[in-house]
């Protein structure tokens, strides 16, 4: 693929024009990668506590508290990094996106807000700032999906394609409770695992009905994807893949549906194959766009910044990515197993 793109373009693949925007593709594919799974399970959680008791949500914040500060990092990372390597594709996907992006911060800044003033506030009021952290994971989900869909159309705005960016909107919401879901069966046990295991059989249904439509509609409204990924060369990986998933799918589902009858010991199993489903389906729509940041229309190449502020911004990221990776290697270590509340400190009288 390569060579093939290397004759395209011609220019070699050593001029740096060539592999800077490559490598900067990358690095901004891994942070969304990153983004969507280490901040998934916060979401999901959030957007679960409007469905639990009210003595239970206070629970559900506090088993986020280690990792909330880190969770805010990747969008703010991932932002940045688009916006300065690739300014010839800013313009244009921004303005096309202005409303879900919109909703997309509303609903960050409604989460961070709520979640610290309920550390600081009366009891009282407590209630209340969940509620807000609720409402703006739920927005923060949604705006996912939203954005996914219409990425997946290419930014087409006819009621039809409106409809399914609003449906793909729906089946994230519900993605994102059953990473959160299985988050709470791995981490918490008592009646906060049962009712996460009843919240994530219902929750995987609509993710697997998203999966199906934005793989649908991403391959037969684009007909480069659909000559992508019906080659004959492709046919044993496009089969294996979506093999995998299904196989994955079945046995979240047999699993939580096992625990319902059955048992509520702790695993960890549920949780890890939603993230093994979430990175096939970022691969496959990394795979499907790849060289295009605006399918048929820009390539990273088109889109990307000048060398010298690509070298800028790729020795900044150099310096910067292991610092990052350190950090969040240090926190997220600590997000399996279950939960066990600290030992209170030895007085002596």
């Amino acid at each position: 693929m390569i060579s093939s793109l290397t004759s395209l373009l011609g220019i070699s693949a050593q001029d740096p024009s060539f592999w800077m925007p490559l490598a900067l593709a990358g690095l901004l594919f891994a942070i969304i990668v990153a983004g969507t799974v280490l901040d998934g399970f916060d979401i999901g959680v959030g957007c679960l506590a409007i469905f639990a008791p009210p003595e239970l949500r206070g629970r559900m914040l506090s088993l986020l508290s280690p990792w909330r500060d880190a969770n805010e990092f990747w969008l703010f990372l991932g932002m940045g990094l688009f916006a300065t390597a690739f300014p010839g594709a800013w313009g244009e996907i921004m303005g096309k996106l202005y409303l879900p992006l919109c909703l997309l911060a509303l609903g960050v800044l409604l989460r961070s807000v709520s979640f610290e003033l309920r550390l600081r506030s009366p009891l009282a009021m407590q209630p209340m700032w969940i509620k807000g952290f609720a409402l703006g994971s739920l927005m923060t989900a949604c705006a996912h999906g939203v954005l996914l869909g219409q990425v997946v159309v290419n930014y087409q705005t006819d009621p039809a394609y409106l409809w399914f960016s609003v449906f793909i909107g729906v089946c994230a919401l519900a993605a994102y409770c059953l990473l959160g879901a299985c988050w709470l069966v791995m981490r918490e046990p008592g009646e906060l695992r049962v009712r996460a295991v009843v919240w994530g059989r219902r929750a995987i249904r609509w993710t697997a009905a998203g999966t199906v439509g934005v793989s649908v509609v991403l391959v037969f409204a684009n007909a480069g994807v659909f000559l992508k990924w019906t080659g004959a060369n492709m046919w044993p990986a496009m089969a294996g893949l979506w093999g995998a998933m299904l196989a994955a799918f079945v046995a979240v589902d047999m699993c939580l549906q096992r625990m319902i009858n059955r048992s509520y010991r702790t695993t960890a199993l549920p949780f890890v194959l939603v993230l093994l489903i979430f990175l096939a389906i970022l691969a496959g729509l990394g795979y499907s766009f790849f060289p295009f940041l605006v399918l048929d229309d820009m390539t990273i190449w088109d889109a990307a910044a000048s060398v010298s502020s690509l070298r800028l911004i790729l020795s900044g990221g150099v310096i910067a990515l292991p610092v990052a990776v350190i950090f969040n290697v240090w926190v997220y270590w600590r997000m399996f197993g279950v939960s066990r509340p600290p030992l209170p400190p030895p007085f002596r009288r």
